[in-house]
């Protein structure tokens, strides 16, 4: 009996696992993925997180290549059974001190103090007119609450951010149930965000543009599509959103936007999500008061449009298995009806 034969690995068994991480590594840098690619900085903020990182890179890199280089030195040495001069006891001490103590501690010293030195940039204090916004990290959404500089409420809206370009935004961060982590790749580094305890960050927009976020402390079965957009846009457009914002729902203006009211008051609907202007005012799920301005639904799951709007009303356990949204029984033209109210709300 022949002994066994150990299974070797072939060039053509690893060659799709190299593939696949070539197309990654592709993709990871292409335009697609900026909008969450915190190596494209849209901020002063994420600018500084960045350098540090390209920093440690290089200093990083030039001492791999140094230490490959001695290595293949030593391998051709060998090979070519070169003789050397062996060190002295007192020269092998030295270099290894030097290049296992000294060079390693100038290096770490160095990285020690940039990241010191970024931090301080991060937790500098806000200016005290800077505008505020409070977000509440619930499972698996965001709630946002416009402050003015007292502290008192100018508008509500629920998994997308507006803020002016240039102007730095302070962000409040609390937490209903589980611990969140607030995180825009592009605009600055992640903030855990606390049951029972709040916590701040800020945001600076060098110029507008979308920034897409995402809660980065697991958080339970949808964590992954707990996302949000931040839209930086000039001053003046920022100053006439908010002004929108801050008013009640529109009153419907067809027939049929009149009923999809009536349907949405007499539903379930109306017991977990508030409308300003009308008598459903809860605050277990996100605001709706001017939801047909929004680009997604579900935190990010899904473009806000009629037909996934109608799919996310019927069956929101089949893109969000375990969200705390139940399904909605709807027939005929209620469901339309409703539909057509909610994306009238801008």
């Amino acid at each position: 009996m022949s002994p066994p034969q150990k299974n070797a690995i072939s060039p053509k068994s690893i060659l799709p696992g190299i593939v696949a991480a070539i197309i990654w590594l592709v993709s990871a840098f292409s335009p697609a993925y900026a909008s969450q690619s915190a190596l494209e900085p849209g901020g002063p903020l994420a600018a500084a997180i960045a350098n540090l990182f390209w920093g440690m890179v290089v200093i990083g890199g030039i001492i791999l290549f140094i230490v490959l280089a001695m290595l293949a030195v030593a391998l051709l040495r060998a090979r070519n059974k070169t003789e050397s001069k062996p060190l002295t006891f007192t020269q092998s001490r030295n270099l290894v001190f030097i290049s296992g103590v000294v060079i390693p501690a100038l290096i770490l010293t160095v990285f020690v103090i940039s990241s010191a030195a970024v931090n301080r940039e991060i937790v500098a204090p806000m200016p005290k007119n800077a505008l505020t916004i409070k977000v509440t990290g619930h499972q698996w959404w965001w709630e946002v609450d416009y402050l003015d500089t007292e502290g008192n409420h100018i508008a509500k809206t629920a998994n997308e951010i507006r803020i002016p370009v240039g102007k730095p935004v302070r962000i409040a961060l609390e937490a209903s149930d589980v611990i969140h982590s607030f995180w825009i790749p592009q605009l600055n580094g992640k903030t855990d965000m606390v049951p029972g305890k709040s916590n701040l960050t800020w945001v600076k927009a060098d110029r507008p543009g979308s920034y897409r976020g995402q809660c980065t402390e697991f958080c339970g079965k949808q964590h992954a599509k707990m996302a949000f957009i931040v839209d930086a846009v000039p001053e003046e457009d920022f100053e006439a959103w908010l002004q929108r914002q801050a008013q009640p729902a529109r009153e419907p203006v067809t027939e049929t936007e009149n009923k999809g009211r009536q349907v949405f008051l007499r539903s379930s609907c109306a017991m977990c999500h508030a409308i300003r202007g009308t008598s459903a005012l809860a605050s277990v799920a996100p605001d709706l008061t001017h939801i047909g301005s929004r680009k997604t639904l579900a935190a990010g799951s899904l473009e806000n449009m009629p037909g996934t709007l109608s799919s996310w009303i019927l069956s929101p356990q089949s893109f969000k298995p375990g969200s705390h949204m139940p399904a909605t029984v709807l027939v005929g033209e209620d469901l339309g009806n409703l539909v057509e109210y909610l994306l009238s709300l801008e």
